[in-house]
């Protein structure tokens, strides 16, 4: 996990005598126990516990700019100050509710540490984001995305069939690019997904997807590798996995020559898979255990209707239209 830590070494400061040790030397020594609290208790992702100890470090120094020396004197002041200095910054809501959650978290495991005796953060509610509708391909333009290129080479091969497999599953970026060889049946049809929290699901892809993986498998992996072996289903010719940037770079090269004008990102071929399964009558309970939601409401956003299609289903059925 490529995290930059609080401080640059590591020691341990017995807890009799951290309330008197000054925060640099006490966020020094919290740096690992708190890494490993975030991923052995709370179960979080690497990318989770980059984002929170990003936030956290932001409110460290904050606290550190405004000459606060004991962690237990971070009140309800100290924090609506840190949020209206947020505001002035125009930092969003969403923005503000992740790095609240943070601070409650880093608060919570401060409190089991005996490094303060009480949580600020309860009190502090997360502000409302409010409900942002996913950005979604059309089925046209999905189409336009999956076109074979003027030129067939084996990287482009690799390309395309990320790309095939992207829609036909709903996978997240970081899930496609590391995906193991192994975790691929194409004779079953299903990919297995180790995703976020070590939560292990299995996935079905369609016919196109199986068609496109069979290429790539049969001769454009083994020509990119070189003779090289790697674990990875995807790989580069040293061998590895692609970065999640270098996909996001490769899909909007595909788009661009598509005629995609829209801002299109890996995700948002993970909510046209959501969102054109639903629109077509699939089980949300279904979907949901496809794209890994713990949460079902977080799934039912992708049940929203466009605005074009409501116009026509109006028209059509009432009486006065």
């Amino acid at each position: 996990m490529d995290v930059a830590p609080f401080c640059s070494h590591h020691y341990t400061i017995p807890i009799d005598k951290r309330e008197k040790t000054p925060l640099p030397e006490l966020f020094d020594a919290l740096q690992e126990q708190f890494y490993r609290y975030l991923i052995t208790e709370r179960r979080l992702s690497d990318n989770s516990v980059s984002a929170y100890v990003a936030d956290i470090q932001g409110f460290l120094s904050f606290i550190c700019q405004n000459k606060i020396t004991r962690l237990n004197n971070v009140d309800i002041a100290v924090i609506h100050r840190y949020l209206e200095r947020a505001r002035k910054n125009r930092i969003s809501h969403r923005t503000n509710a992740r790095r609240i959650s943070a601070l409650k978290t880093f608060f919570i495991f401060l409190l089991q540490e005996r490094i303060v005796t009480f949580n600020p953060f309860y009190s502090i509610d997360l502000p409302k984001s409010g409900r942002t509708l996913p950005k979604a391909l059309t089925i046209e333009e999905v189409g336009n995305l999956l076109k074979a290129p003027a030129v067939s080479t084996p990287i482009s091969q690799r390309n395309r069939t990320m790309v095939y497999l992207l829609y036909s599953t709903g996978l997240r970026v970081t899930e496609l690019v590391q995906l193991p060889l192994r975790a691929c049946n194409i004779s079953s049809g299903f990919v297995r997904v180790m995703g976020k929290g070590g939560k292990e699901r299995l996935i079905p892809f369609g016919e196109a997807a199986k068609t496109q993986l069979e290429n790539y498998l049969g001769n454009a992996r083994a020509h990119i590798l070189g003779g090289k072996r790697s674990n990875f289903l995807f790989v580069t010719n040293r061998g590895g996995a692609m970065t999640r940037l270098r996909f996001w770079q490769i899909l909007r090269g595909i788009a661009t020559a598509a005629g995609i004008s829209k801002n299109i990102s890996p995700h948002m071929l993970r909510h046209s898979f959501a969102t054109h399964l639903l629109a077509h009558g699939a089980d949300l309970r279904a979907v949901q255990l496809m794209l890994g939601h713990s949460d079902i409401t977080t799934t039912q956003i992708y049940t929203h209707i466009d605005q074009d299609r409501l116009k026509d289903i109006h028209k059509k059925f009432h009486p006065r239209g």
